[in-house]
């Protein structure tokens, strides 16, 4: 793929992968339902590409699906799982936590697990509280993770090359809302790991956000706008390492930072990007996540944990309130 493309999240997910099949013959994908495409259709296409022995269906066995890609990664191959959703991949933990996680440090160096885990994160409209979680603390919480959280087609693209590259195993979370989304894909720009996105520059305030979560933050900056209130958004894209950089800089100039994500406000990553801001003492600080609780499944009950345009613009005037 060498022209720029519209394409949806899904499709980007799909395309990245293909290319990187193509590129090295030890990428392989391994899961269940990939070989009909998927559930979402982020592998459409690829077991008829590349066939059932590097596109793998799996039985319905998470801890035995990632357990088999560490093996697979230690003798040499680069595998790309698929967990469904980021729910499912509870039943691997101990595979990802103590096996994935900790290889290259527990034996020196000597074996790397070079694999992606894509567990599909965020609220699932009317799919309850077993499908519409937001784990991506647990996983920055984790030594020997790299954690990413694509917003868009593009950065779903590259960061997924970035990732399946990466050498180390990679907790890689697409939105379960998402994927329908339609952009342009450049194949040939980079999404580099650790690197920040300044989506909308702005001089009153800073809103730090990922995944679907941005989206919502930038809608929330054109309704400040529409008020007088210019708002800089960063999409972080990944979580661990995050772009401290970039939200320093940010910081330094705006003196006023908020912290958004759909995930449970209680121990959410926010709270490590507000700690590490509030010890520089930089800038007044705010954070807004979902309430602590499971997500329902009436449209009433689900609205409460959605964390949208309007709470976001409601933290943000309640943050420059402060002065």
């Amino acid at each position: 793929m060498s022209t720029v493309k519209r394409m949806t999240y899904a499709q980007a997910g799909a395309a990245a992968l293909a290319q990187a099949m193509r590129d090295d013959a030890r990428v392989v994908a391994l899961g269940e339902d990939v070989g009909r495409g998927g559930i979402f259709g982020q592998y459409a296409g690829l077991q008829a590409e590349f066939g059932g022995e590097r596109v793998i269906d799996t039985p319905i066995s998470e801890s035995t699906i990632v357990g088999a890609a560490v093996g697979m990664a230690l003798t040499g191959l680069k595998p790309v799982v698929e967990m469904r959703v980021i729910d499912f991949a509870l039943c691997a933990m101990d595979e990802i936590v103590n096996q994935a996680a900790k290889n290259r440090f527990m034996f020196g160096g000597q074996g790397r697990v070079p694999t992606v885990i894509r567990m599909p994160v965020g609220i699932w409209s009317a799919s309850a509280a077993q499908h519409s979680q937001s784990l991506e603390a647990w996983f920055a919480h984790v030594p020997g993770l790299v954690v990413v959280a694509p917003s868009t087609p593009q950065d779903n693209f590259g960061l997924l090359r970035a990732a399946i590259d990466c050498g180390d195993p990679v907790a890689y979370f697409e939105h379960k809302e998402l994927w329908g989304t339609e952009g342009e894909v450049h194949p040939t720009q980079p999404a580099p790991l650790g690197r920040a996105q300044t989506v909308r520059a702005g001089g009153d305030l800073t809103i730090v956000s990922w995944s679907k979560a941005v989206h919502g933050s930038l809608a929330a900056a054109e309704t400040l706008a529409g008020e007088g209130v210019q708002a800089e958004v960063i999409d972080l894209r990944t979580l661990w390492p995050w772009d401290r950089d970039a939200v320093f800089a940010s910081a330094e100039r705006t003196r006023r930072v908020l912290v958004v994500h759909e995930a449970v406000q209680v121990a959410g990553f926010g709270a490590e990007i507000v700690a590490t801001l509030a010890e520089a003492g930089v800038a007044r600080l705010a954070r807004l996540g979902a309430p602590r609780a499971p997500v329902g499944y009436s449209p009433g009950l689900e609205a409460q944990a959605r964390v949208d345009a309007a709470r976001v613009a409601d933290a943000a005037r309640a943050l420059l309130r402060r002065g």
